[in-house]
């Protein structure tokens, strides 16, 4: 039986003390919202802090309001089940409410936080095993040992983002605000994470994320999440797309963006999909050809379930479904093995 090691739990009441906490004592503390995650990797010896800050009593990092020129604010301490629930979040960016609503199972929804979500570690088959199955093959470059076992000649660890609901808010162009000892300051979310499986957040330690905020521009674009995993009931994603339009009064495209999850160490931003998808139609030749660009870009590896090959190729099968979806006028289409909300939402940002 896995059991937690021994620690210091301390409750702050507010972000800007949690932030000094953790600062003052350094890499033998971490912040614990929910704790569906850290909870189980602090059993299996992946996270070993000696200090947890516990966030559950700071209230200024919840609610979901919009604000008439601003967006939609969500706070990192919503629970998960709260947002998928939320009418507005369900009516505007119906994405957003899919990708939260399929993060694993409903009791660990109802405890897990949507900032939890968005700074979820990375993962890697080598990497999420107990001590001693990972003691009794050789520890890997992301805990305890030197060397990649996915792909030993590499100088980063490739463990995959796993997380539902930050290439949704990439699509979105949401901004995050992070606060520390010295203030807050907003971080484009597209910019907040690094392809590198160890080092995948670009924030320093004692940063907390407040919460998120969709730009009022997002307004208006169609959005939606598929997500390909084994089991629907509470898998963690294989692949994740997440794709926003906004089509004009003329039925062209005036704008779009398509991200990947669960095939790199950050979310994977479809370069040039305004390119194909952009000023005209969003037809069967412009899904195609933007279908193609996402999985060429997408280069999924032998660290999670389902076979690497197989991944890449249901990149294009799943762009193609989301923007399929899209082009429809929000008509949602079922999909094999995915999850689907479709309809009239929300982007930040133009081809």
């Amino acid at each position: 039986m896995l059991r937690l090691p021994d620690f210091t739990y301390i409750r702050p009441r507010t972000l800007a003390e949690a932030a000094r906490v953790l600062g003052d004592l350094g890499p033998e503390a971490m912040a614990v919202a929910g704790g569906t995650d850290v909870y189980p990797k602090m059993k299996r010896g992946q996270f070993t802090p000696r200090y947890l800050v516990s966030l559950s009593r700071i209230e200024e990092h919840r609610g979901i309001r919009r604000e008439e020129g601003r967006g939609l604010w969500g706070g990192a301490g919503e629970t998960l089940s709260a947002v998928a629930r939320h009418e507005g979040v369900g009516r505007w960016f119906p994405a957003l409410a899919a990708a939260a609503g399929l993060v694993s199972t409903l009791q660990l929804r109802n405890a897990g936080t949507i900032g939890g979500n968005l700074f979820v570690d990375t993962r890697c088959n080598y990497y999420d095993q107990s001590f001693f199955w990972r003691q009794a093959v050789g520890f890997c470059l992301k805990k305890d040992g030197d060397i990649c076992l996915v792909a030993p000649g590499s100088r980063v660890c490739l463990a995959i983002c796993s997380s539902d609901t930050a290439p949704v808010l990439s699509s979105l162009n949401a901004e995050a605000v992070l606060v520390s000892g010295q203030g807050s300051r907003r971080v484009p979310l597209d910019t907040l994470y690094r392809d590198d499986g160890i080092d995948y957040l670009a924030k320093r330690p004692d940063e907390l994320l407040q919460g998120v905020w969709i730009p009022e521009a997002s307004f208006g674009w169609r959005n939606v999440y598929l997500k390909l995993r084994r089991r629907g009931s509470f898998d963690f994603p294989v692949l994740g797309v997440a794709a926003a339009v906004r089509i004009g009064a003329s039925g062209a495209c005036e704008g779009a963006k398509v991200v990947l999850t669960a095939v790199a160490s950050a979310p994977k931003v479809v370069g040039d999909a305004p390119r194909v998808l952009c000023g005209k139609s969003v037809d069967a030749a412009a899904i195609e050809e933007a279908a193609e660009l996402a999985m060429r870009v997408s280069h999924p590896l032998d660290n999670a379930d389902m076979d690497y090959w197989y991944r890449k190729r249901m990149t294009r099968v799943y762009v193609t479904r989301a923007l399929q979806q899209l082009a429809a006028a929000g008509q949602t289409a079922g999909a094999p093995d995915a999850s689907t909300r479709a309809g009239k939402g929300s982007h930040g940002g133009t081809c």
